[in-house]
């Protein structure tokens, strides 16, 4: 498409006709703190002199560490042939697919991601173009409240700290959100307080639309979703499920224990880990709700020919045909990467994509061992898959002094989860299938030489 800027005269007919002076007017509704300012920039600079300013920024980031951080971003290991068939020309300039006729190829990319999604969650329908797992999450939310005309939602303090707040700003329109507490002492410590739960949605003048719990939780632990389920039907609500897509090769899918709706976060599915963004949010329903699920959902169909076409269904639920009544307003389009999950699963397989998760799985072990033998105990006994907590005294200044040496030691909870004490000493830390023994052994010793200096406590060690 070409790009055709207006002349100053075309904006001065267009202000004319609007009867206004400036632009500015358009926007007197938008408080002026809140409006955007000037860019602030230096000067323009030769392209030589330019290209070395932006290699010595570039260069300020550290990619020698050896990295244990998780915390609902992965690393894996991806094909080659995921990045080179992301490259190929024809995906650049792949936005919504809205006119079917010319877009069969990323109808059927799109198409072939939900397949390969509903198999993987063991649920009826998934969508597609939601921003990440925390955009997903506060959808189902919602959904629980428009199938239930509730107005009221649990969700676990194990879910991740990023999807609860997310949630809780989509729900200041008038919406209530309430945390369910973890379990402080014993075996289950860490995990959702069931006795807690039972007690909220028992409130007889408070009905509940849904119940949002994760598996593995923030904290890495596996929660009795079963039970969770269980609990959240009788009482009438809806039960969502907060997954991990790798590691649903080797645990239960939501389907199988009775979650209506399924969020989650794709990026470990052939996406790097890149500041933040852009990733990929899951989202899976069963077909009772596939009226209130927001996103793209295709379909696939016969053309007047008798040949296979794909088309966007339902399209009813989209901001672009019933603005004021679409399923949701806040989705794009994630197909490019929504094609990366889906070539990266068609490549590793079922047998594959089970690999990754229990060599991750065995690194972890690994890893535990290692820093136990230094002194450094995990914080909760329950079981987890490959990401854990470990108790360490003066977290902070240990993470600080790791990285240091070259070693990113996982998450502070400290500053994760501020308003819990119970974490205050608490390292999330993660293995995956790239995480190497001699990465771990190397962790293990500086860990023990950190913990050695005269100024660390060794009250708690």
């Amino acid at each position: 498409m070409p790009y055709g800027p207006h002349t100053a005269a075309d904006r001065g007919r267009m202000l004319e006709t609007l009867e206004i002076d400036s632009v500015d007017q358009l926007f007197e509704d938008i408080p002026v703190g809140l409006r955007a300012s000037a860019l602030d920039l230096p000067e323009p600079e030769p392209e030589l002199e330019l290209a070395a300013r932006l290699s010595g920024l570039a260069a300020r980031n550290r990619t020698d560490l050896a990295s244990f951080l998780g915390a609902g971003v992965y690393r894996h290991w991806s094909p080659p042939a995921v990045d080179q068939l992301l490259l190929r020309g024809e995906w650049y300039t792949a936005y919504t697919p809205y006119q079917p006729e010319i877009s069969q190829g990323t109808l059927q990319s799109i198409y072939e991601y939900e397949s390969l999604l509903a198999e993987l969650v063991d649920l009826d329908v998934v969508s597609a173009s939601h921003y990440d797992g925390a955009a997903a999450t506060a959808e189902a939310a919602l959904m629980t409240c428009r199938a239930t005309r509730r107005e009221r939602v649990l969700i676990s303090r194990s879910v991740h700290p990023h999807y609860r707040q997310t949630t809780r700003t989509y729900f200041e329109g008038g919406l209530e959100l309430e945390e369910i507490p973890l379990v402080l002492d014993g075996p289950v410590a860490g995990t959702t307080d069931l006795i807690a739960l039972e007690r909220m949605l028992a409130e007889p003048d408070r009905p509940v639309a849904g119940v949002i719990a994760a598996q593995p939780d923030f904290l890495g632990l596996l929660e009795p979703m079963p039970e969770i389920g269980r609990l959240a039907h009788a009482a009438g609500a809806l039960f969502v499920a907060v997954v991990e897509p790798v590691g649903l090769a080797v645990l239960a899918p939501p389907g199988t224990y009775g979650a209506d709706i399924a969020a989650g976060e794709g990026q470990p599915l052939g996406i790097a880990p890149q500041y933040g963004g852009p990733y990929l949010g899951i989202l899976a329903s069963t077909d009772a709700l596939v009226r209130q699920i927001p996103g793209r959902l295709v379909g696939m169909t016969t053309d007047l020919d008798g040949k296979r076409a794909f088309v966007m269904t339902m399209r009813a639920r989209e901001q672009d045909i019933r603005r004021d009544k679409a399923a949701s307003n806040i989705c794009t389009n994630q197909a490019l990467l929504a094609l990366a999950a889906s070539i990266y699963l068609a490549t590793l397989g079922p047998h594959g994509l089970r690999d990754v998760a229990t060599l991750g799985a065995a690194r972890a072990a690994e890893l535990e061992a290692a820093l136990a033998a230094v002194g450094v105990e995990r914080m909760h006994e329950g079981p987890y898959l490959n990401e854990f907590v470990v108790r360490v005294p003066d977290a902070r200044t240990v993470h600080r002094r790791l990285l240091r040496e070259g070693i990113l030691a996982g998450l502070v909870l400290s500053e994760a989860e501020p308003d819990d004490p119970s974490l205050s000493d608490g390292l999330l830390v993660c293995a995956t299938e790239v995480t190497t023994s001699a990465e771990i052994v190397r962790f293990a010793s500086a860990m023990a030489a950190v913990l050695d200096h005269t100024d660390i406590p060794v009250a708690t060690r």
